[in-house]
């Protein structure tokens, strides 16, 4: 049985093909144009050198193009969806339902998860309108989605780690409202992550410049196995605007998890290689603003990061005690010279330094800052592992049988791969006497081992010439060269993509009307929910002028409840309704204490 896909992210291609080689199945990487990040788009020529790069693994590149798109935009749109598929692209992330009316490649589709699939039905409607896997969204519990599972057939993907979007992905205008910059056409400005005061009815402030809407990120890493079980079949690590090392210490730490859950249960992985590391992966000295597992069991409180959006990196230990120049400090781990920590200080504030010497427990800060004994401890930046990392030698392998015979006057070499891809290369051969204290079969084996930077690894070597005869080093070596290079080939040429073609049909949507949240910004879309019998469509909020009134977030995420003031739990003391304010614009907060939903309203 095959297991499920690791799916990691790509800033660009030397990125995607670092995730390659630490260890993913998958990567996602943006169009040209129109993807949900417009700071990570990349051109087709590095997207299909990924591409190549990818396959001869058998892993396979997504590429996100997954804006909404003008009546304009989507007619370039659909150019460069025929321009991935030419350059082997595997899928299509897309948004925008217009695409599904346009003369698209026979290339699967992915609903984003900005389509906002939270419910079985919205999950069936995409499967049965032809698209091949959904992105369901990251507030969803384990429950709903087995309950989505056994209502539907299509691929099912899942985040399992990176940030996480307050607002359900798709239905997020709050960047747009308030500086004309779009989520959903990739230019969201992250408002989610600046500080704000929450005030009652009356204007008194409840808490002041606190970042209430700036959530943990996600950590699905001990849930892998129940995800696998309720049926995801990718894996999907957040990250396309993350660096190089992020991807990599990701990658490799899911790839580790994810190689023992298959022991376990004998699982075949998705793509080849055996991946061999030599460093140990820890998602704590990576980008994280501690993490949690978001609603997949259950509500809780601590999911939010209320005093800081920054990253706080990896608690190592407490200040002991201070002295001048210096500090002591019980360390869980060693600090080096040029580490970066950071600390809450008596107010709440992030507040950093970075360490010029380190002697032990004994810490010389660049700059002095005000510390105290027990404080506690992180390290944002650790000098030594980004070291490691920028220079590891990790590598991933294809397995490879050799077997060296006679074949007439030629020698002949057998090269069969651990997908039983088998290329035969063959020279004349003129033997030679052993030197004094060698074999030939030791001179043999250790040439035909030297696979070097190749994408190969010998699982076994037979020499079966009948023979005592020396062959030369240098025509082992030559067929050992013409015999990897001609698998490599083999594999990048027998590669079966996929392909199915989009045929329209007129499925019914699950509502009959459909307002600003469903996002239609173009006629294409506007005529795809009339075919599938939606009767009433307002326009989508990018398309509007006015905002008063309108829901800018919908979410899961209930500050009432982060701060621990549940309505169902207690009487609110506070005079509703209640507003968030960030100094330039204020919104109110409604609250739907029937569904656990809450809402920010544009005023």
């Amino acid at each position: 049985m095959q297991g499920p896909e690791l799916l990691s992210p790509a800033f660009d291609a030397e990125a995607g093909i670092a995730a390659i080689n630490y260890g993913a199945d998958a990567v996602y990487i943006g169009a040209p144009e129109f993807s949900a990040r417009k700071a990570a788009n990349s051109n087709i020529a590095a997207i299909e050198r990924l591409v190549k790069y990818a396959h001869a693994y058998r892993a396979k590149v997504y590429v996100a193009l997954n804006t909404i798109l003008t009546d304009e935009e989507i007619k370039r749109a659909c150019g460069i969806a025929w321009q991935c598929y030419e350059a082997g692209v595997d899928a299509l992330i897309i948004q925008d339902m217009g695409l599904l009316e346009m003369d698209l490649p026979p290339i699967p589709l992915f609903a984003s998860t900005q389509t906002t699939p939270l419910t079985w039905e919205k999950v069936q409607f995409l499967e049965k309108v032809g698209f091949q896997r959904v992105i369901l969204g990251r507030e969803l519990s384990l429950d709903e989605i087995k309950e989505i599972r056994s209502h539907t057939a299509v691929d099912l993907e899942f985040f399992v780690h990176g940030a996480l979007c307050v607002s359900y992905s798709g239905q997020c205008y709050l960047s747009y409202v308030s500086g004309g910059r779009s989520g959903n056409r990739g230019e969201c400005a992250q408002p989610c992550r600046l500080p704000y005061s929450l005030l009652d009815s009356r204007g008194k402030a409840i808490l002041r410049n606190r970042h209430l809407l700036s959530l943990k990120d996600l950590n699905l890493a001990a849930s892998l196995a129940q995800l696998a079980d309720a049926g995801i079949s990718s894996f999907k690590i957040e990250g396309r605007l993350k660096d190089i090392d992020y991807v990599k210490n990701i990658t490799a730490f899911y790839r580790q998890q994810l190689d023992r859950l298959f022991a376990q249960r004998g699982w075949k992985k998705p793509s080849s290689g055996q991946v061999q590391f030599h460093f140990q992966p820890d998602p704590e000295k990576s980008f994280n603003r501690g993490f949690s597992s978001y609603f997949l069991y259950e509500r809780q409180r601590g999911i939010a990061s209320l005093d800081t959006p920054k990253s706080i990196g990896k608690k190592i230990g407490k200040v002991k005690e201070v002295k001048k120049e210096y500090f002591l400090a019980d360390l869980a781990e060693t600090v080096s010279n040029g580490d970066g920590l950071c600390f809450f200080d008596e107010q709440g504030r992030l507040q950093g330094m970075r360490i010029n010497r380190a002697e032990g427990n004994k810490l010389f800060p660049a700059r002095w800052v005000a510390l105290s004994p027990g404080t506690v401890l992180y390290r944002n930046a650790d000098h030594a592992f980004e070291k490691m990392l920028r220079q590891d030698k990790t590598s991933r392998k294809v397995q490879v049988d050799f077997l060296l015979r006679e074949s007439g006057e030629n020698i002949l070499l057998e090269a069969t791969d651990e997908d039983s891809y088998h290329v035969e290369v063959s020279a004349p051969c003129k033997k030679e006497s052993p030197r004094a204290g060698e074999t030939s079969f030791q001179i043999i084996h250790e040439a035909l081992s030297r696979t070097g930077h190749t994408m190969f690894a010998p699982r076994s070597i037979r020499i079966c010439h009948g023979t005592q005869a020396f062959l030369p080093v240098s025509l082992i070596n030559h067929l050992r060269r013409e015999a990897l290079s001609k698998l490599q080939s083999l594999r990048l040429s027998s590669y079966l993509r996929h392909e199915v073609k989009i045929i329209p049909n007129d499925f019914p949507y699950p509502a009959a009307k459909i307002d600003y949240s469903a996002n239609v910004m173009n006629h294409y879309a506007e005529n795809f929910y009339r075919r599938h019998g939606v009767k009433d469509i307002e326009p989508a909020l990018e398309r509007q002028h006015e905002f008063s009134g309108k829901a800018v977030m919908t979410m899961r995420y209930c500050l009432l409840y982060e701060l621990g003031y549940c309505k169902k739990k207690k009487k609110l003391l506070f005079h509703e309704p209640l507003f968030l304010s960030d100094g330039r614009h204020t919104y109110r907060l409604e609250f739907d204490c029937h569904r656990c939903v809450m809402k920010v309203v544009y005023l």
